[in-house]
């Protein structure tokens, strides 16, 4: 019931990831990005719990295929998980687990992976990777045209109703945290969300680290 590609850039050290569902607010339980450290997609039947666990095992200095079997192996339901990791060199790990849903794929390439569940076709993965591949400019960029791509190819079996784009840069906080939590076009939504917000994203870092130099943008009281 999702598809998803997580990435890391390797220019800026950034990694992101973009998802899309037939289920409400998937990127509220699917999408786990740590600046420095990794991104982890925790999908199918999903247990939201998986990707923070598998982030620590990164942060602890595990490669992504040894975080991602640190926490898979003896956990209880695992079969019912689809887990797709990145890790700070750009190594990528995944696991579809025996009991994932309908047609599932999974693809990879040099800085990222696509997986998903529920698909219309099993080449979904590959062309969300292939597109990113090919895409230039910032991380949120490349992750949405992935996005797009993924949905040309087919998408879920279904009609998908929510969508996410997420990035870590250097602090604490994600420097991208778009959602659609429902929409009958949430990666329609998604693209208009990310282009309004891309221009402006820089100052609300700014404005987090230093607000005497943070630029207005004309709305009441923002003087």
């Amino acid at each position: 019931m999702t598809f998803s590609i997580i990435a890391r850039c390797a220019r800026t050290g950034q990694f992101g990831m973009a998802i899309s569902s037939s289920s409400p607010a998937v990127a509220a339980r699917c999408a786990h990005v740590r600046a420095g450290v990794g991104a982890v997609a925790s999908q199918n039947i999903t247990d939201p719990a998986l990707g923070p666990l598998v982030l620590d095992q990164l942060e602890l200095g595990l490669p992504a295929a040894a975080a991602l079997s640190t926490v898979a192996t003896g956990r209880p339901h695992i079969d019912y998980r689809q887990l797709l990791v990145i890790d700070r060199t750009g190594a990528t790990a995944m696991r579809s687990g025996q009991q994932v849903l309908g047609i599932w794929g999974e693809a990879r390439a040099t800085d990222c992976a696509a997986g998903g569940n529920l698909l219309a076709g099993e080449l979904v993965p590959m062309a969300m990777v292939e597109a990113f591949t090919a895409a230039k400019g910032h991380l949120g960029e490349r992750l949405m045209e992935a996005l797009e791509a993924g949905m040309r190819a087919g998408g879920e079996a279904g009609p998908v109703h929510s969508a996410g784009l997420k990035v870590a840069d250097r602090l604490s906080w994600p420097l991208i945290d778009l959602r659609i939590d429902w929409a009958d076009d949430p990666i329609g939504m998604l693209r208009q969300a990310w282009e309004v917000y891309a221009p402006q994203m820089a100052a609300y870092v700014q404005r987090a680290e230093d607000p005497t130099l943070a630029p207005s943008y004309g709305v009441p009281g923002d003087e």
